[in-house]
């Protein structure tokens, strides 16, 4: 049975909150189309933060609000005691809608940046960033990615200075299966 946390949610208002900026040096994707970005992405990699400590299993599912926002559903398992976690936001953009940079909410008027730096022409992937360069994800369709285009984008993130000699590979094994079918 899935247990909301509030923990998590408090942790990204608190550690977000009003940082709705873009990592100096970077510039968001243009020619960005939210209705192909929306639906179910996996977390392949991520920057270690206190609010996804020790989840494995994540996804995020992006979905249009009747606001014209973005539902936001993210969900991940702590795989030592099976405890479920979900945290439901929303999101908008920060200026122009074919710019991938939003601001996203999951706790009341407090909002983090979601600046889309990088994303396949197909929408597979997709490489995001916080408003610093604390906060990075890899972002795939599907559970994993070849080893080439992880590279790739390692490689692109470590252009970017971020620190990529950190990123935690999250699991989308096998392991992740049982849960997903709870969820």
């Amino acid at each position: 049975m899935p247990h909301s946390s509030l923990l998590p949610t408090l942790g990204i208002a608190l550690l977000l909150a009003g940082c709705t900026g873009l990592p100096k040096g970077t510039e968001p994707v243009t020619d960005f189309e939210l209705d192909r970005y929306l639906g179910q992405w996996y977390e392949i990699a991520r920057l270690d933060h206190s609010f996804e400590r020790g989840m494995e299993c994540v996804t995020a599912d992006y979905s249009l609000r009747d606001d014209g926002g973005v539902r936001v559903l993210n969900r991940g398992v702590r795989l030592d005691d099976g405890e479920i976690e979900l945290a439901e936001g929303r999101a908008y953009f920060i200026g122009d809608e074919d710019v991938g940079r939003l601001k996203v909410s999951f706790f009341g008027p407090f909002y983090g940046g979601y600046n889309v730096l990088a994303l396949d022409d197909d929408y597979r992937w997709s490489l995001v960033a916080g408003p610093d360069r604390d906060y990075l994800w890899i972002l795939a369709r599907t559970p994993s990615l070849d080893e080439a285009t992880r590279q790739a984008l390692v490689a692109e993130a470590r252009g970017l200075d971020f620190p990529v000699e950190e990123l935690i590979w999250v699991e989308q094994g096998q392991v992740c299966d049982t849960w997903r079918k709870e969820a």
